[in-house]
């Protein structure tokens, strides 16, 4: 299967369908999207939600200064 990917994706693409097998046992299907946005779809359905705020609008948290590069701290950690 490998070796023909592509060819299997551009027809589920065009809307048919690829089951997998391994020794004589589905174990996985390659089907179009339903959906355009598939993480909308998965919003409706409570499978994901959106967070309750932004990571990076976190008040009141202090950046921390240094004195060298990163990549020179965590060096010297290694030592």
């Amino acid at each position: 299967m490998h070796d023909q990917l592509s060819r299997y994706v551009r027809h589920a693409a065009e809307g048919g369908e690829v089951v997998v097998t391994m020794r004589g046992q589905r174990v996985a299907r390659l089907s179009p999207l339903d959906v355009e946005d598939p993480l909308a779809d998965l919003r409706v359905r409570g499978l994901v939600q959106e967070p309750a705020r932004s990571k990076r609008s976190v008040r009141g948290r202090k950046r921390l200064a240094s004195s060298a590069p990163v990549s020179d701290l965590v060096a010297e950690q290694r030592r």
